[in-house]
């Protein structure tokens, strides 16, 4: 049964999405729920794609003709953590000072999702001769976990939409290609001893220390490397080490080290290499050395999630589509890792365009402008008429 049926304006479903509180760590079905009666109360079905455990999950919905291919408007519905943040305002209620309308998630990317929602009226008004189709994800700010299960649940054949647009936080602007990205963990095992006898023992954190030292000159090369000519800031394959944690007290040799670190490789990097580079030093140099003095010392890395980069295509119908409606000449690139890149790996063509700024995210008083939401809204209006003519 519909439960609603009303036309809403961007701010107004903004304020209602922010007041979910869908930090990554939490659960989203309550926003997906909201969103999913707001699109029944206007004859929407819409497929949900859970997660194994059940409490969290993707939504797809098409507006328009079934079969005929169409484009994806694509948003991640969970947001980073508040905690340890000074914000004038609560984060998970939408408070208006000026042009500005502060929240969680306000730019990163709730806003984007919001004028599409609010955009379902005059969609279903239209007619639509190219459907639009809704994709809202989970899990993308841990590494975009949950887009996969959507991807590989799209329809085949001329069903099959023909391409995406991810609405991340791009002021607008046109971005056809982004950095990929790996997320690490390595746990290092070594062999307890009294701190007095250092040759009796393995120290996991000194040889931890040793392999973020190889990532280090890694880092050095590819910044070294970087070429003139690069549309990246910055113009190279980054790496980080975000968190290590080890041993059991200052006179016990560790025996255990555990460190998360991270690489974002530019579009035709070999990131494949770079990570059997680390590798290659662990199994011909560090681990040889520490098992001349204990056999059971390890070093494992898992992988904890990984994006691939998008690459620019100048042949993309989705960025072509893009340049079309922003009246654009130019494109740019975006350092941060998007749900674009997995779209683009399963062949479907991506963009990122969507209103906000990246520069606001991820930090407190987080906001969108009214202005950047009023011209996100006048780029689906040009959307909207370009899938009523079928596609001219």
């Amino acid at each position: 049964m519909r439960v609603m049926a009303m036309r809403l304006d961007a701010v107004a479903i903004l304020e209602r999405l922010v007041e979910f509180d869908t930090v990554s760590s939490k659960s989203n079905l309550a926003l997906i729920d909201w969103v999913a009666d707001y699109l029944d109360g206007f004859g929407v079905e819409s497929a949900l794609i859970g997660n194994a455990d059940g409490n969290k999950a993707n939504l797809f919905a098409t507006i328009g003709p079934a079969g005929r291919g169409g484009v994806i408007l694509s948003g991640h519905t969970d947001v980073v953590p508040v905690a340890g943040q000074a914000w004038d305002t609560d984060p998970f209620r939408l408070a208006a000072r000026d042009d500005r309308l502060h929240g969680r998630g306000a730019a990163d990317m709730k806003g984007f999702i919001a004028l599409a929602l609010a955009l379902v009226p005059d969609a279903l008004a239209g007619p639509l001769a190219t459907p639009l189709h809704l994709a809202l994800s989970y899990d993308e700010e841990v590494g975009c976990l949950g887009i996969p299960t959507l991807i590989r649940a799209l329809p085949e054949g001329l069903a099959r939409p023909r391409l995406a647009i991810i609405g991340e936080p791009s002021e607008m602007r046109v971005a056809n290609a982004h950095k990929g990205i790996q997320f690490l963990r390595t746990r290092v095992t070594g062999h307890e001893a009294h701190s007095s006898a250092p040759e009796r023992g393995v120290n996991a954190i000194a040889a931890a220390a040793e392999i973020i030292g190889e990532i280090g000159r890694i880092a050095a090369q590819c910044r070294s490397a970087a070429g003139a000519d690069s549309r990246f800031d910055p113009p190279y394959t980054s790496f980080n080490i975000g968190r290590i944690e080890g041993g059991a007290a200052v006179n016990i040799i560790a025996r255990d080290c555990v460190f998360e670190w991270e690489f974002r490789a530019i579009p035709g990097e070999d990131d494949a290499a770079l990570r059997r580079r680390v590798e290659y030093f662990i199994e011909s140099d560090l681990l040889p050395r520490m098992r001349a003095v204990h056999p059971d010392a390890a070093v494992t890395t898992q992988t904890a999630a990984l994006v691939p980069a998008l690459v620019p295509d100048p042949a993309s119908p989705a960025e072509a589509l893009a340049r079309a409606l922003t009246r654009a000449n130019e494109t740019t690139t975006i350092a941060f890792a998007t749900e674009a890149g997995l779209f683009q790996a399963a062949g479907i063509p991506a963009v990122i365009c969507g209103p906000g700024s990246i520069d606001v995210a991820h930090k407190p008083n987080e906001y969108i402008t009214r202005a950047q939401l009023a011209a996100g809204g006048e780029f689906l209006d040009r959307l909207l008429s370009w899938a009523s003519n079928d596609g001219r």
